[in-house]
């Protein structure tokens, strides 16, 4: 009897579309990957709009609505495997530095009629509403690690992710520290490898965008950038960036 395909869907929630973009990036690969599986729901490159379930959902983005909250709720019911991918589903995206203020202030501020808008206070990632199978990083995410992903899913095995700094990335190219050797500000040691230390290869400092490493020590690293004339306030901003909400980020750098 011949076995049917695994079924996959990409779903999105609040997002720049980025990290849908780089499986569709994935060009020759891509090719291979839906040999293997069967696309049973994924709008930004489909029509097909099976209802589920599904054997392995990607979702993209951070959870900001009512409305949010609810559907990723009946994703969750319809996904046996279900990996959140990008800083905005892993950690609430760029739009978390709305939990650092007043969200009605700002709607005041930017909308004519405020009144209409239907949002929370926050922005949360999704793992604040459901069970995560595995968090893929980055703003956007990696096609190798998304391959990997989706290869070690259909192999039964799992994936092989880099949980190290980014600072192991800048050695093994042997791009020379910038923050020691150039007291340029960097969060390459506190954040996940995963990127190849795009930034610092271009002589700037890494921003953060795949999230904290593991067992970072961000207090440590203020403190270093302090050492290097840079006040509280600018330390804070490096900090506040994609992975904002972060739980080791969220501090600004500062001690718990």
């Amino acid at each position: 009897m011949k076995r049917s395909k695994p079924r996959l869907a990409v779903f999105k929630f609040a997002s720049c579309d980025g990290c849908q973009l780089t499986l569709l990036d994935c060009e020759d690969e891509l090719l291979a990957v839906a040999g293997q599986v069967d696309i049973a729901y994924f709008p930004e490159a489909s029509r097909a709009m099976a209802p589920g379930p599904y054997d392995l959902a990607l979702v993209e983005g951070s959870i900001t609505t009512p409305h949010d909250a609810e559907r990723i709720l009946q994703v969750r019911r319809r996904a046996r495997v279900l990996v959140t991918i990008g800083a905005c589903a892993t950690a609430g995206g760029i739009q978390a530095l709305r939990n650092f203020a007043d969200v009605a202030e700002y709607a005041r501020a930017v909308y004519p009629r405020p009144e209409y808008l239907e949002t929370l206070a926050w922005s949360t990632p999704v793992s604040s509403h459901v069970p995560v199978d595995l968090e893929l990083r980055g703003c956007p995410i990696d096609k190798g690690q998304l391959l990997e992903v989706i290869s070690a899913y259909l192999a039964g095995r799992r994936p092989n992710l880099r949980r190290t700094s980014v600072c192991t990335e800048c050695k093994a190219r042997g791009t020379t520290c910038l923050l020691v050797a150039g007291g340029v500000p960097c969060l390459g040691p506190v954040t996940q490898a995963g990127c190849g230390a795009l930034c610092p290869s271009y002589d700037r400092g890494c921003y953060g965008c795949f999230g904290p490493a593991e067992s970072p020590n961000p207090p440590a690293l203020a403190g270093r950038l302090a050492e290097l004339g840079r006040g509280p306030d600018e330390v804070e901003r490096l900090f506040r960036t994609f992975n904002a909400w972060a739980e080791a980020f969220r501090g600004g750098g500062r001690p718990a």
